[in-house]
């Protein structure tokens, strides 16, 4: 049940959600980024171990080892470009997680605000009906009061007229 006083919370509490479901995506796509190039990063040091291990078994002609020498260089350079996206896409994973977490806080500040109005105003409504029943019970009592009053001087009134 929504309440004419709580348009306004509610409309902010849209508007913070909107922006959690956003940087909750954010969050998301940057934690795959750091999976995808954590994945990236172990195959080239795989390329590179086997590249190393080769260099040290190498037999041939001097320029075939010095190719060799070559794409391991180049994989090295890959690795360490690897690693710096790695830590890149970490950072930007942290940062996305911290936004995601303060979004989500203020949300939920929103959401607990409203339920707590909600709360309050059932607490609300039963004292209301309570003091109600509370009031017609009291007049009952009154109403069985006075007739029982009643009664009991008609019962005065007609035995008093007959003695």
């Amino acid at each position: 049940m929504t309440h004419l006083d709580d348009r306004g919370l509610r409309a902010v509490a849209r508007v913070r959600s909107v922006r959690e479901q956003d940087s909750r995506i954010g969050l998301q796509q940057a934690v795959a980024q750091v999976r995808e190039t954590t994945s990236a990063l172990v195959v080239l040091e795989e390329q590179l171990e086997s590249g190393v291990e080769a260099l040290g078994v190498a037999r041939g002609s001097l320029a075939d080892f010095r190719a060799l020498q070559l794409g391991v260089d180049a994989l090295n350079r890959r690795v360490h470009e690897s690693r710096s996206s790695l830590l890149a896409a970490e950072v930007v994973a942290r940062a996305a997680r911290d936004r995601w977490a303060a979004d989500h806080s203020r949300l939920r500040a929103v959401e607990t605000l409203l339920a707590n109005r909600a709360l309050e105003r059932r607490r609300e409504a039963a004292r209301a009906e309570a003091r109600e029943l509370d009031d017609v019970a009291g007049r009952g009592w009154l109403r069985g009061r006075r007739a029982a009053t009643e009664r009991a001087r008609s019962s005065r009134h007609s035995s008093g007229g007959a003695a």
